[in-house]
Formats: structure tokens, sequence, C-alpha cells
């Protein structure tokens, strides 16, 4: 049952800056609709390290199929009740939005 404690565990797991394959989502109790939902194909970007995708074996991988932790946090945060908008507005990479994020489960 997914239920609001789940999704903040969940959101918890969440970094901003991973990509979770379908696998990885549907162990942790992402529910399949979500999966479906949010799911994308990304291409690594070389000209930096942080635009560049490393597979689940830690090696360079030029596309991977899953889902944003950064989207996957947005969805939990709507789904548990949190104004993450607002909290996210002065942010200024994906890791210290994810933080602000769960930052508001302690207001909750």
């Amino acid at each position: 049952m997914f239920d609001s404690v789940t999704a903040q565990m969940l959101l918890l797991k969440c970094q901003g800056d991973e990509i979770w394959s379908e696998a990885t989502c549907r162990a942790s109790g992402v529910p399949d609709a979500w999966i479906e939902e949010l799911c994308e194909n990304y291409e690594s970007g070389f000209d930096s390290d942080a635009n560049t995708i490393y597979g689940e074996d830690g090696k360079l991988t030029n596309q991977y199929r899953g889902v944003s932790d950064l989207v996957l946090a947005r969805k939990l945060a709507e789904f548990i009740g949190l104004d993450w908008k607002s909290a996210v507005a002065f942010t200024f990479d994906r890791r210290s939005e994810v933080n602000a994020i769960k930052e508001l489960l302690d207001e909750f």
C-alpha cells in the first residue's frame, strides 16, 4: 500500500542527481503508474561530469532509461501535500532543490 509514510521514506532516498532504473523504482515501492508517467530516456552530456550518466555498474553510459529522482521528489512532495514550489524558488542546483523539499518534511 502506497501512503504518505511510504512517500516520505522514498523522498528521503532522493538525492537530486540520480536516475533510478525502472527496477529500482519498483523495488523501492514507486507506484507503477508513476513509473510509467515519469520514466524517460536520458542521454549523457560529456561537457561536464554533472551531465554524464553512469550506469548501475558505475561505468559511463551514453543512454539510460529511468526516473530522475528530482522529478520523483517533486511528485512525492505533491502526494504528501508539501508546497515544494515555493521551497525551491531560491535553490541553485538539483541537489539543493531536493534538500529544500526534504526540509519541508520537518515542518509537515
